[in-house]
């Protein structure tokens, strides 16, 4: 819900926030140089604020090779989640089409990871009188970059929070990932890895892995380690390269050798950022 604006000109209001990062940036800038990675930036921004603009997401700002965008300002909608969500899937759709080109130049891919949540900010104008800029503070940011930074962690490419999903209208291919607590916060927050843009052969069999693993997960939150084991690596060798099935048979094992007892409740506490 949107609130009266402050005696400084801040607006609370609840919106949906995208923070995005390329994985592997330092090393890119080591192999191009200032030059080429200037050029390749401009393009790179190019093509992810297009993608923010059809689906009527306002750019915040760049932090070096980081997008920080939001959806629901100036003015909230009903779509606002879908919005986000759907703008997520285009970028990874158009890094798609660029890193065929570039497969084809012998240059690496590009892998660009995103969160994505919804919470309560604040906007305004925000900086010291001699410089203000119109920006967006609060928890909400916080976490999406939290969200993509735990992304990495998890080898997904976008993290969805459930508050994000559970507001969405549309059907999107997702998986629950983990009940999590990130770096700084005490309370865990519940977060869906989204599916939609990969291709057959970057996520092959998917219908049979999700479920299988829908049967993991129920099996790991029940504390019943070898049936979570056999439906994991069941669902591993359907699609070899999944992480985050792998990091999953990984946890159940160590779990199975130091149980967390009946009171664990299936909480991940992320130590860094």
């Amino acid at each position: 819900m949107r609130s009266g604006a402050d005696a400084l000109g801040g607006v609370e209001t609840q919106v949906t926030v995208m923070f995005t990062d390329i994985q592997g940036f330092t090393a890119m800038t080591e192999q191009l140089g200032a030059r080429d990675m200037v050029r390749f930036l401009n393009e790179y921004f190019s093509w992810m604020v297009d993608c923010l603009r059809e689906e009527g997401g306002m750019l915040d700002k760049f932090i070096g090779d980081a997008i920080i965008a939001v959806f629901g300002l100036p003015l909230a909608g009903t779509e606002d989640e879908d919005a986000a969500i759907r703008a997520a899937i285009a970028m990874q759709q158009r890094l798609g089409v660029e890193n065929v080109a570039r497969a084809q130049r012998q240059e690496s891919p590009i892998v660009v990871r995103i969160g994505l949540h919804t919470d309560s900010a604040v906007s305004g104008n925000i900086g010291s009188p001699k410089r203000m800029d119109y920006t967006l503070v609060g928890d909400g940011v916080n976490l999406a970059a939290r969200l993509e930074s735990a992304s990495k962690f998890y080898g997904t490419s976008v993290l969805v929070s459930d508050a994000t999903l559970r507001r969405a209208h549309g059907a999107y291919s997702t998986r629950e990932v983990d009940r999590l607590i990130v770096q700084g916060k005490s309370q865990s927050v519940l977060v869906h890895e989204l599916l939609d843009f990969y291709s057959d052969h970057e996520f092959p069999h998917r219908e049979e892995v999700l479920a299988h693993y829908s049967r993991e997960r129920r099996a790991y939150l029940d504390q019943v380690w070898d049936q979570a084991i056999t439906a994991f690596e069941a669902a591993l060798h359907l699609h070899p390269a999944d992480r985050l099935g792998a990091l999953y048979v990984e946890r159940c094992r160590q779990l199975r050798e130091h149980s967390p007892g009946p009171d664990w409740d299936g909480v991940w506490r992320m130590t860094s950022k």
